[in-house]
């Protein structure tokens, strides 16, 4: 199992989850200040950082617009958290989008569809007038078996 350089600490600990080989990720609203990240995956339209990010155009209880680009930046976040830079992945709520890049970089990091979605599941909640596995479904119906994203906020 390949294991992530730690080159930048997070300042706290508010929003991180520890994907299964070790590196960890945080996920949050993207309204929500807290110590900077070095990469982030914005999943929602809002003001851009100043640090390095990739915005996705990702509908609110829906599917990415462009499923190869959303699955390149979820790499490339995948890469930087293993490469040990604090990379957090944002959303307006910061919860269904947001869980769902989640549960994609644990898919990456080797957990099956399935359970990547299991293991973020229970950070998070899903509004009651939308279909559940909505975005789930976006997760695990990539054709790379170790790409894919599932639903998080804090863990």
């Amino acid at each position: 199992m390949r294991q992530p350089v730690t080159t930048n600490a997070w300042l706290d600990d508010t929003g991180l989850v520890t994907l299964p080989s070790g590196p960890r990720v945080r996920g949050r609203r993207q309204s929500d200040t807290f110590s900077p990240a070095d990469f982030a995956p914005l999943l929602a339209d809002g003001p851009m950082p100043a640090r390095a990010h990739r915005h996705i155009r990702w509908p609110d209880s829906w599917i990415p617009i462009n499923h190869a680009d959303v699955l390149d930046t979820l790499r490339e976040a995948y890469r930087r958290a293993h490469a040990g830079e604090r990379v957090e992945v944002t959303c307006r709520g910061g919860i269904g989008r947001t869980g769902t890049a989640l549960a994609a970089l644990a898919i990456l990091d080797g957990l099956p569809p399935k359970q990547a979605v299991t293991w973020i599941r229970p950070t998070t909640t899903t509004a009651p007038w939308k279909p559940r596995g909505n975005d789930y479904g976006f997760a695990q119906s990539t054709n790379h078996p170790r790409s894919a994203p599932g639903s998080c906020a804090y863990r």
